[in-house]
This record gives C-alpha cells, sequence and structure tokens, in this order.
C-alpha cells in the first residue's frame, strides 16, 4: 500500500503522457534511505509496461562502484552492439549517440530507469546528463532516484544535478509519512500508532519493518534496520562514528557545545560530518538528534557494555562541568546518563529529586522509574533509613499504575528496614499503605489486621499526621464494608486530627470517606462533602485523592441512579486521570462507565468496555471483579452462552475475597440470570446465601432489588418498612403499580428494569403492558426476558397485540465485536478515511449534529478521547456487512 504518494504518482503519470506525445524528460525521486523511493518507481512503472519499453537498472554500495553500472543491467535488451561497446570500452563518443539511437529508434515510448544514483561512476552520471540533454523532442522518459541525506554538499551528485536541463526536469523530494499514514498502515496490527510514528519518524521501512512483528515492543529493533544502519555508519570516518556513539546514548537531542567540548579542536569538523551523513540532524539551536529513533537504538545496540558506560560518564560530566551559568540542569538526563554509567553515588542523590519532581507535575509513571534506577543501586547507601525511604516511594509512584506482589514486597522491605532504624512513625505509615494494597487485591482479613496495627503502632506515639491517616484509612476499610456508620465515625476522628495539624492530604482522604458514607446513607449532604474534598485535593495537587473522589461519586451516581450526573464526572474524571497518568484509577473508572452502559440497555458498550478492563495485564482484583460481573451480567441479558463463565468465575473470585460488597452484585446478577429463564429454583438458592448477610449497611438501592427478587422468586412477605424506604421505581413495584414503575425507571434511563417492573403485573393488566414489555426487551436487544415477556402474553390472551418479533437496533451492535451499530460502523470508516464530520454528514445524508454524536459515541465506545485514538484502535467490519 502506497499512501501520500498520490501526488508524485501524478505528476510522474503526466510526464508520461507528455512523452508518448513526443515530449521526452526527465524526472528525479530523492528522498532518505528507506523513505519509498524504489516503491513509488515500481509503482509508476508497473502499470505502463505494456505502452512503454522499460528498462531498469541501479547503482550498488560496492566499494568501487560498477563503471556504467545501470546500462550493463539493461543493454542485453538493446542489441548485442550495446553490450560489445560497454565490455570492450568504447569511447563516450560511440557509446553515448549509439545509447541515444537505439532508444530514438524504439517503436514504443522509452522507460530508462535508474536507481540509488548516490552509488553512480563519474562515467553514469555523464551518459544520463547526455541523454537528459537531448530527449526533450524524443519519446523518451529518464527516470532516476537517489539519497539526499548522506550526500555532503560537494558530492559529485550535485554538481550533476544542477547540470540537468531544469525545462525538462523534474524533481520530486519524498517526505516522511505523516501520524495519520502511520496509524492506518497500522490499523491491523497491535502497536501504538503514536509509538510506531515517534521510533520510526515516519521513515516507511523501518515502519515495514516493525509492522512485520508487533507482538513484541514497536520500539524493537528489527536485525534489517541494525545491519542497515551498521552498513551506513562503517563507511564514517571514526570521529564521526565518535560523534554518533556520543548521541546515541542520548535519548534526547544533544548539545553541540557539549559534543565540541568532548572533541577538542576537530569536533566542529566531525559534527558537521555526522550530520552530512544523514543520520544525524540539527533538531534546533545548537541541538543534534538522531532522524530516527531505530537508528539511534542501532548505533546503541553495537556498542560494547564498558564503551557505552564510558560515554555514558562523558556525557554526564560534560553535562555538569559545561553547564551555562545559572542554567539548571535537567535531574531526568542527569539520572540517564549516571544510571549508563553505574555511578551509584550519582544515581542516588539525584534519582530521588527526579522523582520528587516528576510526582509534582503529575508524571508518576516517570517517577516511578526514577526510583526504580535508584533501586538498582541500593545496597550502596549509607544509611539503613535511605533504602527503606526509596522502597516506600517507589512503592507509592507505581502503586498509582498497578497492584501487585512488588509493591507488597516493597512495604514489607521498608517497614523492616524502619524497625531496624527504630522509626515507629515510619513503620506505622508503611502499614497503612500494605493495608490499602491488600484491600486492592481483595485480600479483606490482612487488610484489616495491618490497617489495625498501624493504628496500634502510631497511638503509642505523639499525635502526628500518620495517626489521622491510619484513622481515616480505617474509616475507608468501613466504608469498604458496608458499615457506614462506622465509617463516618472513625473519618470524623481523622478530620479532627488532621484539621488541628493542619494536613491537607489527610483531610481530603477522610472528606471523602464522609461524604461517600453519607451518600450512601442516602443522605445528600455528602455531595457537599466531595466537592470540599475535590476542591481542596484540585488546589492541593493531591492527584490520587482526587482520583478517589471521582471515583467514589461515579460509583454513587451510578448506583443511585442519577446518570446525568455520572457521565459529568466520568468525563472529568477521565480527562483528569489520564492527564496526571493515574492508569490504574482510569480502569476502574472504566468498569463503572460499563455499568452505567449496563443499567441504560446499551448492551453492547457495556460488554466491550468490560472486556477492554479484563485484557489489561497485572489487573488488581477490585479492578477485574465488577468488570467480571458487568460482563456476565451484560451477557446473561443478551442470552449468551458465556454469561454462565462469566458469573461462575466472578463468584469464585467474589467468595474468595469473603466480603459481602464483593458478593453482592454476583448474587444478584445469577438471580437475575437463573430468573430469565425461570429456573426458580436457582433465583432462592442465590437469594438464601443473600439473606445469610448483614444488609443493615447496604444502600437502599441495591437493598430494594434484593426485595424485588425476592418477590418475584416469591421467598417473602411483603415488607411495608421496607417498601416506604425504597427508591421511588421500587416502591412502586411493591406496592403492585406495574405501570407506574414503568414509568419511573424510564424516566430514570433504565429500559429493562422497565420492562421486568411490566412483567410483575398480574392478569388483565399484564394483557395490557405485555406489548410495551416486549417492545422495551426486543429494542435493547434482551431476548431471554423479551422470549420470556412473550410467552406470558400468549398465557394472557395478549398475543395479537405484540409487536412483530424483529432484532432491535442494536443487532449488528450484537454482531460487531467493539458493540458498533452499522451507522457507527460507517461513521467510523469515512473518519479513518480523513473525512471532517461535515463531509461524513454530506456523504450519509445526515446532520453535522447528528454525525457529531455518532463521533462521541465512538469515543466512549472504544475507550478514546480524540478522533486519532480512533485511527489507533479500529473495530473489525461487521460481520454480515
Amino acid at each position: 500500500m502506497l499512501l501520500e504518494r498520490e501526488r508524485q504518482l501524478q505528476d510522474l503519470q503526466r510526464l508520461a503522457s507528455r512523452v508518448s506525445s513526443g515530449a521526452g524528460g526527465m524526472a528525479l525521486v530523492l528522498g532518505e534511505a528507506g523513505i519509498g523511493k524504489s516503491s513509488l518507481l515500481q509503482a509508476f512503472a508497473a502499470p505502463l509496461k505494456g505502452e512503454f519499453f522499460v528498462l531498469q537498472g541501479a547503482c550498488e554500495d560496492l566499494s568501487t562502484p560498477r563503471v556504467l553500472g545501470p546500462l550493463r543491467d539493461f543493454a542485453p535488451a538493446l542489441g548485442p552492439d550495446v553490450v560489445s561497446t560497454i565490455d570492450n570500452a568504447g569511447s563516450p563518443d560511440i557509446l553515448m549517440p549509439m545509447l541515444l539511437g537505439h532508444l530514438a529508434s524504439q517503436p514504443r515510448p522509452v522507460l530508462v530507469m535508474c536507481e540509488d544514483l548516490h552509488w553512480a561512476d563519474q562515467a553514469t552520471l555523464d551518459l544520463l546528463k547526455y541523454l537528459a540533454r537531448r530527449i526533450a523532442d524524443q519519446h523518451i522518459m529518464l527516470l532516476a532516484s537517489a539519497r539526499n541525506d548522506e550526500l555532503p554538499p560537494d558530492h559529485a551528485f550535485w554538481r550533476w544535478a544542477g547540470d540537468l536541463p531544469p525545462a525538462s526536469t523534474q524533481r520530486f523530494d519524498l517526505p516522511p509519512l505523516s501520524p495519520d499514514a502511520v496509524a492506518t498502515l497500522a490499523r491491523d496490527a497491535d502497536c501504538d500508532p503514536s509509538e510506531l510514528y515517534r521510533v520510526t519518524g515516519g521513515n516507511p521501512f523501518f515502519l515495514s519493518e516493525l509492522l512485520t512483528d508487533c507482538s513484541r515492543d514497536p520500539s524493537h529493533l528489527p536485525a534489517s534496520v541494525r545491519d542497515a544502519v551498521w552498513a551506513r555508519t562503517s563507511r564514517l570516518d571514526g570521529k564521526v562514528r565518535t560523534v554518533l556513539e556520543l548521541v546515541s546514548v542520548s535519548p534526547v537531542a544533544l548539545e553541540e557545545r557539549l559534543l565540541e567540548a568532548l572533541l577538542g579542536d576537530d569536533g566542529h569538523d566531525a559534527i558537521d560530518g555526522s550530520v552530512d551523513s544523514g543520520l544525524l540532524q540539527r533538531a534546533g539551536h545548537g541541538l543534534l538528534s538522531f532522524r530516527h529513533e531505530l537508528a539511534r537504538q542501532a548505533v546503541l545496540s553495537g556498542l560494547r557494555p564498558a564503551a557505552t558506560r564510558a560515554l555514558h560518564k562523558r556525557l554526564c560530566s560534560a553535562l555538569t562541568e559545561q553547564a551555562q551559568p545559572h542554567a539548571r540542569i535537567e535531574l531526568a538526563r542527569l539520572v540517564h546518563h549516571a544510571t549508563g554509567a553505574q555511578d551509584a553515588h550519582m544515581v542516588l542523590q539525584l534519582a530521588p529529586r527526579a522523582a520528587r519532581q516528576a510526582a509534582r507535575l503529575g508524571a508518576h509513571r516517570q517517577a516511578a522509574a526514577h526510583l526504580a534506577s535508584a533501586l538498582q543501586f541500593v545496597d550502596a547507601v549509607g544509611w539503613t533509613g535511605e533504602a527503606a525511604q526509596l522502597y516506600e516511594d517507589w512503592a507509592y509512584e507505581a502503586g498509582l499504575l498497578r497492584i501487585d506482589e512488588r509493591l507488597i514486597e516493597a512495604r514489607l522491605k521498608a517497614i523492616a528496614l524502619w524497625q531496624s532504624v527504630e522509626r515507629p512513625d515510619k513503620v506505622g505509615l508503611n502499614l497503612r499503605w500494605l493495608a490499602r494494597t491488600h484491600w486492592y487485591r481483595g485480600e479483606a482479613k490482612e487488610a484489616e489486621r495491618y490497617g489495625l496495627e498501624a493504628i496500634r503502632t502510631l497511638e503509642q506515639l505523639p499525635n502526628s499526621k500518620e495517626l489521622a491517616m491510619a484513622y481515616s484509612m480505617r474509616s475507608q476499610h468501613q466504608l469498604l464494608q458496608d458499615h457506614p456508620a462506622s465509617a463516618i465515625e472513625w473519618g470524623h476522628l481523622a478530620l479532627e486530627l488532621a484539621t488541628a495539624l493542619d494536613d491537607h492530604d489527610t483531610r481530603v482522604h477522610a472528606l471523602t470517606n464522609i461524604g461517600s458514607a453519607k451518600l450512601f446513607l442516602g443522605d445528600d449532604s455528602g455531595q457537599q462533602d466531595l466537592a470540599d474534598g475535590l476542591q481542596c485535593a484540585l488546589a492541593q495537587h493531591l492527584h490520587e485523592h482526587a482520583a478517589r473522589i471521582y471515583s467514589n461519586w461515579v460509583e454513587y451516581a451510578v448506583v443511585f441512579k442519577q446518570f446525568a450526573l455520572a457521565e459529568r464526572l466520568l468525563a472529568e474524571g477521565f480527562s483528569y486521570h489520564r492527564e496526571h497518568e493515574l492508569d490504574a484509577w482510569v480502569h476502574y473508572l472504566t468498569g463503572w462507565q460499563a455499568q452505567l452502559h449496563l443499567d441504560k440497555g446499551e448492551f453492547a458498550q457495556a460488554a466491550a468496555l468490560a472486556r477492554q478492563v479484563l485484557a489489561l495485564p497485572d489487573l488488581s482484583l477490585v479492578m477485574r471483579l465488577p468488570a467480571l460481573t458487568v460482563l456476565g451480567r451484560t451477557l446473561s441479558r443478551q442470552g449468551e452462552e458465556e454469561a454462565a463463565r462469566c458469573l461462575q468465575e466472578a463468584l469464585q473470585w467474589a467468595r474468595a475475597t469473603g466480603e459481602s460488597q464483593r458478593l453482592l452484585p454476583v448474587l444478584l446478577a445469577l438471580t437475575e440470570a437463573a430468573w430469565q429463564v425461570q429456573d426458580l429454583d436457582s433465583c432462592r438458592r442465590w437469594l438464601d446465601e443473600i439473606g445469610r448477610f448483614d444488609l443493615s449497611g447496604v444502600n437502599a438501592w441495591d437493598l430494594a432489588e434484593v426485595g424485588a427478587w425476592q418477590r418475584r422468586a416469591a421467598i417473602a412477605p411483603a415488607d411495608r418498612e421496607q417498601a416506604a424506604a425504597a427508591p421511588r421505581p421500587r416502591a412502586a413495584e411493591h406496592a403492585g403499580h406495574g405501570q407506574a414503575a414503568c414509568d419511573a425507571w424510564l424516566a430514570l434511563g433504565l429500559p429493562f428494569e422497565a420492562a421486568l417492573a411490566l412483567l410483575d403485573l398480574p392478569g388483565d393488566a399484564a394483557a395490557q403492558a405485555m406489548p410495551k414489555a416486549v417492545a422495551l426487551l426486543e429494542q435493547i436487544g434482551a431476548a431471554p426476558a423479551a422470549a420470556l415477556a412473550r410467552q406470558r402474553a400468549r398465557a394472557c390472551g395478549a398475543q395479537a397485540q405484540l409487536p412483530k418479533s424483529r432484532r432491535g437496533p442494536y443487532a449488528a451492535a450484537r454482531d460487531h465485536p467493539s458493540g458498533l451499530t452499522r451507522r457507527e460502523a460507517q461513521v467510523l470508516e469515512l473518519l479513518l478515511d480523513g473525512l471532517s464530520n461535515l463531509e461524513i454528514a454530506q456523504r450519509l445524508c445526515r446532520s453535522e449534529r447528528t454525525v457529531e454524536h455518532h463521533v462521541s459515541t465512538l469515543l466512549g465506545k472504544l475507550g478514546a478521547t480524540t478522533r486519532l485514538d480512533l485511527l489507533r484502535r479500529p473495530p473489525a467490519p461487521l460481520h454480515k456487512n
């Protein structure tokens, strides 16, 4: 596939058309190595072979170029006299006119192609110049290519090019591919297009080599690329190679003044030579960098370890000694070179500073990487407390990205080291964090044990911020155990101490616990607590606390069916989390976004988002279990066989935690799945297990759902007190007002629940309600419940009033692996072709606002934030389209 070469192809085709009319000319295609010159020439020449007499030759990278190499390649096609003249070293005065005569006498127009003229001998250049000056009135086209990135200004090629007749010569400079073109080529590959573009610079050769093996890291170095770069560097002067080697150990552009200081008097000439080689470029004022990241990696890969360490050491020294007056040296660069030089003292001195700087800017991934660099040399620290602090800091920053065994190991090492230097305050702090890590992994007993141990340890000391946070962590644990009243009590204890100590960190954490607990108890004043906490977190740059507030608030909005609030908070939360690299929190929000789509009857979107979360590596239980439950319940409502496996797996994980808050959603999903197929024995078995829980702290919506399923399974008598406290649609159901409940559910945006409310109606009311229930269920693709509704309609004699059985508008979305409707798939295809919203609207005969809505939906379904993200992750085509 040739991309972004349409203009050059059209210009060449126009030139060929003029040649056919008797106006000969020459075209010169220039570009860096691998830019696609040969591909362009072949794409142009292939369709001409019937109309034109095509002659092809090339120059080679030999130690001594072949004399008239291209002519030797195609001479046999011109006749034995041309071959004989070349073999006998005939004079140019004989050979050149003979060749022109043979070309001019052909019955068809002639295309002479000569590739890689940067390796041409002088005789070849002279021959082509002779022909170019004499073909203006002939049916002859000369087409040549050359690399212009590794030819110094005084190379013979440039003198030759300057002597070509301008009136009949066209020059084509091929640019690199754009990010959009790279994304198009990578559409079917498991690679990140932006990363591919970064490491290849849009070079088609580098890109094609990487795309052949996208199962590996996109920045890995293919042997073919390495060999090509090594071949180029082997021809360079030793001092030029030294420049390349120095620049190769610096992933960022390097200052020329540093190189000149390192190289001495000959430095300037060596730098110019490295630029003339085509491998380096002047990236800005006084800066040098490789033209392609893969070329830098290729040069770096050819260095021996000792040489690499020496180069890093030289640059580290130069950066500190040659710094401009009053200039701040970028810590990240110093850490990189100190690590490369294996300078333990400098790494331990600088890496923690660089990490703190990165964390303040919200770059937590980089902060964790700096601290990991320091931990490589942890055995060289002079004080045990310094090692403990490194483990502690790394565990915090890395914990914002993932939750795994390494975090637990780091916290345990930190605790042991702090104990050895008698720092109980630090021991308590790390115990608290260890409790939190275990909670994320669904290990409730360990979480509670370490949390209480942290409080006992810290209460033996004077009041401190660490103790205030330990109280607040206890509050959070109680909240997560469905004990909201206790959570509020511990939260106020933490808030009081944090206020006295002017501790913003704990104050925000405690407000989050208190506000969340109030909301789940039905006290709307909790929203103000969360708003106050969020305002403080944003002002104090407390990234994780802000992320937790967004997540808790979204969870409340989804559970309490406040969907407009949920959508607003999801948009704000996703933006904030991605801006500050809070990957773990992005995944958590995605799980609640999936639940939101499930509640709204948007099953395809719900399943796609849940699968997106479940596909992530190293997923903690806190992330995995909700996504697995949503996926299982979604597939169950669609009647998919996979649902049973998902729900059984979720049940296994939930039981392993021993927490009712994790089991309740799974058991409710299993109850619903059994009821849809009228397996009432299984319904009652799951509800019986729920009945053994302490439900006193469960929120009103979940509690009312338990009651609804108990009524449908006919295992619980009416409970007037519980019904009075139930949310409006559930209260209407309990009172037997199915139509009112349906209306209330639809007003909230839950069509599945609305239809089930109608299915609860008895007798004549059911006969009137079943057509609407069937329509609602089939519209969203809830096949099992729709079949049950049709069965009940037949039983009460209302079959004639039912809508015609059909697949709903989401049928195509069910077929599509990313949950796209046919219209959305059409919009995506046109978007990938580069069309604007207005152009798509005109093509589909829709309004631009409608197209904007489709694009917005696509962003949500595919987990994208921009149109470029959609280019990176296109879905598979519809099965039936």
